[in-house]
């Protein structure tokens, strides 16, 4: 495999000689019939597709079903690799939710000058109405996917932290199923961590956020938007995973101060509800009115302490991106502690100074929407046209405090099978965390995506990226 120069390569160092990790996979690798391993790269789309594992790319007129390409090379992480991100995930998303309930409660961040007022109360994603609210055990990211890149044998940087609604966990149990089904034997001469306990973790976790009075046996059902929405196959996925309900805002309506369901016995009460909808849709009685997808006097059962909702309304502001750049001083404020887990230098357009050294420099670097996600409305300087940088310029100019910047990081690569053989690629990688008011959860790997155009870094699915399983080594 030809390293790319300048990249870590994860399965050769900065050199020839294989790490570690993927010691055991080499060895059976170069065992294998390279056109046994093109068949199983079939044979594991047509699964995927028999399976439905799609997701809608909107666009267009209407939206464009797509299967997501999945990789048969794993990529693998020592044990001591995985520890390092998991103890740096676990500090930084104890103090997020420290954030969150500060920001909505006393807001000694803001008094304390760590954070300008101006990035609170001039947010679309901060919510009024959550002012004074303390969602059910103190927990406002129940599930949190944190995207992290890395640059070299012990360099990792947070990109951003996903605390809305995160997706992608639906695809790191389907990659690992398909690799068990695919490759038992792998797994035999491997000892990798599984991943296979998520839903039930995840049933466990949220029914541990449950409001005090709904006893021990909480009903927990899953919010979905409809089988329009891009992330369907998930919703689905993991009700059916944890046999709880698959529910429409249309299911549900407020019955004595509680949100019921209609069921072929009657209506039943809901005690948690994992919503996969957004803040504006949640409630047409507080957001906005025209909405069909979320249940008219939800925050009211909310606020009276009648149902979980996870992960909690408002806890979007904890996710954008103008406020990631404060992270590490969040942690500090919070902890006491110097983050574990790198940021990436970023500049805050809405900031004269920077706007500035963004513009002389728009050609270095990776532009984003404060408020954008899934690779859309962003500017890969490098890798960008004179058309397109002219078009960013007057919008950076127009509307400066709606983007930010970072540099362009030499992200690692790991290789991909094609038909001449094993190629690198970038990748980055979105492990997912439970909380619950007692612990922290973190799945042993996480959902890898991957570019699979040469030299792109771009891995969205979106974008044309596809995924591959996660392996965490147990020693």
């Amino acid at each position: 495999m030809d390293v790319r120069p300048g990249h870590f390569d994860e399965m050769h160092g900065s050199g020839t000689t294989v790490r570690a990790p993927y010691v055991d996979y080499q060895d059976w690798f170069a065992d294998e019939d390279p056109r046994r391993l093109l068949k199983k790269s079939a044979d594991a789309e047509a699964l995927f597709r028999r399976t439905g594992i799609t997701f809608n790319v909107y666009g267009g007129a209407e939206a464009d079903e797509r299967l997501i390409p999945f990789d048969i090379v794993p990529r693998i992480l020592a044990a001591s690799e995985w520890a390092v991100l998991e103890r740096g995930m676990e500090q930084r998303v104890r103090a997020i939710n420290a954030f969150l309930h500060d920001i909505y409660h006393r807001q000694e961040i803001l008094r304390a000058g760590r954070i300008p007022t101006s990035v609170i109360s001039d947010n679309e994603a901060f919510l009024p109405q959550m002012i004074g609210m303390t969602p059910p055990g103190g927990v406002y990211t129940h599930i949190v996917g944190t995207d992290i890149v890395r640059t070299g044998e012990n360099e990792f940087y947070v990109l951003e932290d996903n605390a809305r609604t995160p997706s992608g966990v639906s695809y790191m149990l389907e990659n690992r199923e398909t690799m068990l089904q695919m490759f038992p034997e792998l797994f035999t001469k491997s000892r990798v961590r599984p991943v296979s306990e998520y839903p039930t973790d995840l049933r466990t976790s949220l029914g541990a956020c449950a409001p005090a009075a709904s006893g021990n046996r909480p009903t927990i059902a899953v919010l979905t938007p409809g089988i329009h929405n891009s992330a369907y196959f998930e919703h689905a996925f993991l009700a059916d995973q944890m046999s709880v309900e698959l529910v429409e805002g249309h299911d549900l309506s407020v019955e004595d101060g509680r949100i019921v369901m209609r069921t072929t016995r009657g209506s039943e009460p809901i005690d948690v509800l994992y919503r996969r909808v957004d803040d504006d849709f949640l409630d047409p009685l507080i957001f906005r009115s025209d909405s069909q997808l979320g249940i008219a006097g939800v925050m009211d059962v909310y606020r009276a302490g009648g149902i979980t909702i996870a992960n909690a309304p408002g806890t979007g502001i904890a996710d954008d991106k103008a406020i990631y750049s404060y992270v590490p001083d969040i942690i500090d404020f919070y902890t006491g502690e110097k983050p574990l887990l790198n940021n990436v230098p970023t500049w805050r357009c809405a900031e004269p100074d920077s706007l500035a050294y963004v513009l002389d420099h728009l050609a270095e670097l990776v532009v984003k929407e404060v408020h954008g996600s899934g690779g859309y409305g962003m500017l890969v300087g490098p890798a960008a046209s004179k058309r397109e940088m002219a078009s960013f310029t007057k919008k950076l100019k127009a509307n400066p405090s709606k983007y930010i910047a970072q540099p362009t990081l030499a992200l690692s690569t790991v290789p991909i099978l094609t038909r001449a053989g094993l190629a690198p690629r970038h990748v980055d990688l979105r492990p997912f965390a439970l909380v619950s008011p007692d612990r922290i959860r973190i799945t042993p790997g996480g959902l890898t995506r991957v570019a699979l155009k040469r030299n792109s870094l771009v891995v969205n699915s979106s974008q044309g990226g596809g995924t591959k399983d996660t392996w965490v080594m147990e020693t």
